[in-house]
This record gives C-alpha cells, structure tokens and sequence, in this order.
C-alpha cells in the first residue's frame, strides 16, 4: 500500500494502518527514545504512548510541513526528553556517573574535530570535583539549574557561575 494512503487511512482511525505503521516505524522510533533514556523498557513504553498520541492528533500532520516519518520520530524525541526530565526518571538515574551517559554521543555532528565521545569523558574527569558535579547534574543528568541548585545545596547564581567557568575550562582544555 502507498504510504500516502496508509497515512490517510491511520488520520481516519484506521487499525491496519495503525498496525502497518507500527511494523514500519517502531524499530527506528525505538532507537531514537533509547538513544535519550538508555534503557529498553522505558523506551519500549515512551514509542507505545508515542503512537498512541499520534493515533489521536492524527488529524495535525500534514503533509505539507513534512514527512510523516520526521513527524512521528519528533514526537518520539520530544517524549523522550519529557521522560528524562520527569521527577521519576532523574530518581531512578540519580546514582549513576557521567561514564553512563558518555556513549550517547554516537556521532561526530555535534562535536568538534579535535574531540571525540571518549575523549570527552577523559577531559571531564579532569576537572575539579565541583566543576564534575555541575556538569554531570545539568549536562549528564537533564537537570535544571535550580534543580541542580537545590540537589548540591547552592545558590543558583553559584551553580551559574561555576556551569560557566567550568564549561570555559573544559573548552579550553578540548581545543588546545
């Protein structure tokens, strides 16, 4: 079936295209949601309400603004990020280090030349330990920074101020 016309019949509530869509999508939704949360249950459930969002705003994709794949799969992202920053989700990973999150960064695109994912968990270990807590918490972890204020018991202006001055180090420590 033309997947313009799988499209129409999932806008109209269809089951079949549901279920073809499903089969067609899920493998790459699913990889997208566990490349953010990194565990295969959550993933599993987020791409589950993830398409059954899209089974009831169905009626908002449109063509026009672009492909149905790109739309499901920012949907995907969006729900994923919303999990990480739920309440839950960030209890659950409290306990874990910045070496959990470092495999994440798959790919060189949103890293300079003279960096690699590696590499990277190698300059952060050689910051100060208040400069590891603040990254870890804000850039690891997906806290806010009053989040991250209230976890290390400092002042958000602190957490500010320290967040830049230890991103600064750690640039100038990638760079040079």
């Amino acid at each position: 079936m033309q997947l313009e016309i799988l499209i129409e019949k999932f806008k109209q509530k269809d089951e079949k295209a549901f279920e073809s869509l499903y089969t067609m999508y899920s493998d790459s939704m699913h990889g997208v949601i566990y490349n953010i949360v990194r565990d295969h249950d959550i993933a599993q459930e987020v791409m589950q309400d993830v398409f059954i969002k899209a089974w009831h705003k169905a009626d908002s994709y449109s063509a026009e603004k672009g492909r149905f794949f790109t739309w499901i799969l920012n949907i995907s992202r969006n729900a994923a990020i919303d999990r990480t920053r739920s309440k839950s989700f960030k209890n659950s990973k409290q306990n874990l280090n910045s070496d959990f999150f470092v495999d994440i960064l798959e790919t060189h695109d949103s890293l300079d030349d003279k960096t690699d994912a590696i590499g990277i968990a190698k300059f952060v270990g050689k910051l100060a330990k208040k400069c590891i807590e603040v990254i870890e918490l804000l850039y690891f972890k997906g806290y806010t920074q009053a989040e991250a204020s209230e976890a290390l018991d400092m002042p958000i202006g602190t957490i500010k101020t320290r967040n830049r001055n230890c991103i600064q180090e750690l640039r100038n420590m990638v760079l040079n």
